[in-house]
């Protein structure tokens, strides 16, 4: 009973440390709501440069929190994607930031008119445990960017990387302009409902849901990247080693532990067999062991690990062929290693397709015609990827204005994420709004439009008291 009333009264300090915080960068912003360029990009170079001096500890602490993550998949994965992101937005910020001249009609001469791209205020975001650098740094740069304050909520189930990153920045910014939250889902909730001017979530879409409920009782808008089901479709006449080992890349990425990872594979049904020994082939080669191979990461927790014991349980007993990816025929018992693991034979009524998998499982279903594929996934919630495997330009242009994803890669898993020019974001279930390069500066700011004019007033005509014959002229020269 003490401990219980000791760990209620940490988690009301949290949220009272937390909504201090936030009152805080609202008064800063207030002080100076419009940062110039170079304070912008002084900030952004600072950040870069504390990445790159601390990222030694940052992928100890993300290795720590999985109990094995590669070195390699942090690096390529949440660093260096982040280090370019900087970049990217160096070179463009100025450009950005520059009002936008528009045009005034003819009946509104003499004037002007210009958009111009103020930053919101204070910034909230939700940060997931998968890429918790990453998927905390990439908003974080284009809200710094679109001149904001930034709030990051952290996950619980990475403390070593959520302290590792609250010490780097904080040798960056002031707590009034970036601040690192910490705590448990009530802490997460409580900061879902302080009224930030933008709110980024990236998660689990039945959480995202409730973060959308809390927001909307502070009209607070919401950018959503959640998930759902990514397929990748094989056509008639791949090469299935290329395509098997861009899969195999894609779901053997963190363990599969990606939003974006491929979540199932729609193949013709007379290349199903050749396909499951090109994706075995891939993946002996990319991981020939698994138990002590740095290569390879841990699943993040227990309740992970036995989330997807269970989708494998279910599968076997409702019918599935389940193929293991084991090399050496090592023991993984009680190491939290799932090997990567293609299902055959499964049901569209089994928990491994009935919720994002995100693990490394791959079902993989047949098709009989390219159409019958399409089919399939328009039939199903939006997924917030999806891959095609193909050469022939008229059928990926088809894949391309057929199907409806957040994006997409043609011949390649994952990487459109890291291209910066892209926008990045889901669709329908799978999410809402944008980020990324200058889809997330714009996400950041409120693009206000300006009508200006000086003293000559060319609107009298239409002022009261009407009927003069000038007005009757306008209306004749417009309204036809």
């Amino acid at each position: 009973m003490v401990a219980d009333l000791a760990y209620l009264e940490a988690r009301h300090g949290q949220i009272a440390s937390m909504q201090q915080l936030f009152e805080r960068q609202r008064i800063a912003f207030r002080a100076l709501p419009m940062p110039d360029a170079a304070s912008r990009s002084a900030q952004l170079k600072a950040l870069k440069a504390a990445l790159i001096a601390h990222q030694q500890a940052l992928i100890s602490a993300v290795d720590s929190d999985f109990g094995r993550r590669s070195a390699d998949e942090t690096r390529l994965a949440e660093l260096l994607p982040s280090v370019e992101a900087i970049r990217y937005t160096l070179r463009h910020l100025k450009r950005w930031m520059r009002p936008s001249r528009r045009r005034v009609g003819l009946a509104f001469q003499p004037g002007a008119a210009q958009v111009i791209y103020q930053p919101l205020g204070v910034v909230g975001i939700i940060v997931p445990w998968n890429y918790p650098l990453f998927l905390a740094l990439g908003p974080l740069i284009t809200a710094l960017a679109a001149g904001n304050r930034v709030m990051l909520k952290m996950s619980e189930s990475t403390p070593a990387t959520s302290a590792a990153l609250a010490s780097m920045l904080s040798t960056v910014f002031p707590p009034d302009q970036v601040a690192v939250i910490e705590g448990d889902a009530e802490v997460g909730s409580a900061f879902s409902r302080l009224p930030f001017d933008h709110l980024l979530f990236t998660g689990a879409t039945g959480i995202g849901r409730h973060v959308m409920r809390a927001a909307a009782d502070n009209l607070t808008p919401v950018t959503l990247e959640l998930g759902g089901k990514s397929p990748a479709i094989i056509s008639a006449d791949v090469p299935l080693a290329d395509a098997a080992e861009r899969i195999a890349f894609g779901k053997g990425l963190n363990a599969g532990q990606t939003c974006v990872a491929p979540d199932y594979v729609l193949c013709p049904a007379e290349r199903v067999d050749g396909l499951v020994e090109a994706l075995c082939s891939s993946f002996r080669r990319f991981y020939p062991t698994l138990l002590n191979n740095p290569d390879y990461t841990h699943i993040i927790n227990s309740r992970q690990y036995h989330r997807l014991l269970g989708y494998l349980q279910d599968a076997r007993e409702r019918g599935a062929q389940v193929i293991e990816v084991n090399p050496a025929a090592e023991d993984l018992h009680g190491c939290r290693l799932l090997p990567p693991t293609l299902l055959l034979n499964v049901q569209d009524d089994m928990k491994v397709m009935q919720e994002e998998i995100f693990g490394p499982l791959l079902p993989i279903i047949p098709y009989r015609s390219l159409q019958e594929a399409l089919d399939y996934v328009a039939s199903r919630p939006r997924p917030l990827a999806l891959y095609y495997f193909g050469y022939d330009r008229n059928e990926q242009q088809r894949i391309m204005q057929q199907t409806h994803a957040g994006g997409m890669c043609i011949n390649d898993t994952l990487l459109h994420v890291a291209q910066e020019d892209l926008p990045f974001g889901g669709i329908g279930p799978s999410g809402m709004g944008h980020y990324h390069g200058h889809e997330g500066f714009l996400t950041f700011s409120k693009a206000k439009g300006v009508y200006i004019k000086q003293r000559f007033n060319g609107a009298r005509p239409i002022y009261p008291p009407y009927g003069g014959r000038l007005l009757q002229l306008v209306y004749r020269l417009f309204i036809r």
